[in-house]
């Protein structure tokens, strides 16, 4: 079983977690020859499973994540009704949100309820250091389906968790427009700054 030490994540739903950090340290080395700058970084256990599904596509780590995912929920206990995936921010062949939501709520028995969409393109947020450019360019920009979330205690979740201005602009839309009885929140993993 993977260790793991949950965060405390802060925002607009009643409560939220990521599994843990997902670096532990990041070491600058200097640039290599084409000036872009190298790292030693050091993953935590969760953070290197989740690296390697989601820059290695790599599905063999699928199960491993999904289980401290169910044991962290079973210990948490947050009474959820639906599991609500952010909608991806990068197109790939293979989505870790995706993949890894599926096989939480087959785990849990609990129907995954893809009611968020985008409505335009962005810049990849992950690249907008500023908070509240962020949130401009995250305004308008998801819809929601409420025919099956009206009234209903939400798990809202995604992979990496770093500002959180994405999962609390769709947690405002989910109440907001959505009708959605309570919001909790649970990532993977979180940056450990907000940037």
């Amino acid at each position: 079983m993977i260790t793991f030490q949950p965060k405390k994540l802060p925002g607009r739903w009643r409560e939220g977690y990521a599994l843990d950090l997902h670096t532990v340290s990041s070491t600058y080395l200097g640039d290599d020859e084409f000036g872009h700058p190298r790292f030693e970084t050091i993953r935590s256990e969760i953070g290197e499973l989740l690296y390697k599904l989601k820059f290695g596509s790599d599905q063999t780590v699928v199960s491993a994540i999904a289980e401290a995912l169910e044991k962290f929920l079973s210990d948490w206990r947050p009474g959820v009704d639906v599991i609500v995936p952010v909608p991806p921010s990068t197109e790939r062949t293979l989505q870790p949100v995706t993949v890894l939501v599926e096989e939480l709520g087959r785990r849990l028995d609990i129907a995954t309820i893809k009611c968020i969409k985008k409505v335009r393109d962005t810049p990849q947020l992950k690249n907008v250091t500023d908070f509240d450019e962020r949130l401009h360019l995250l305004e308008g920009l998801h819809e929601v389906d409420p025919s099956e979330i009206r009234g209903k205690r939400i798990l809202l979740f995604d992979d990496l968790y770093r500002s959180g201005a994405t999962m609390n602009a769709i947690t405002d839309i989910l109440y907001d427009s959505g009708g959605a009885a309570e919001v909790f929140a649970l990532t993977v993993t979180r940056t450990r700054s907000n940037r």
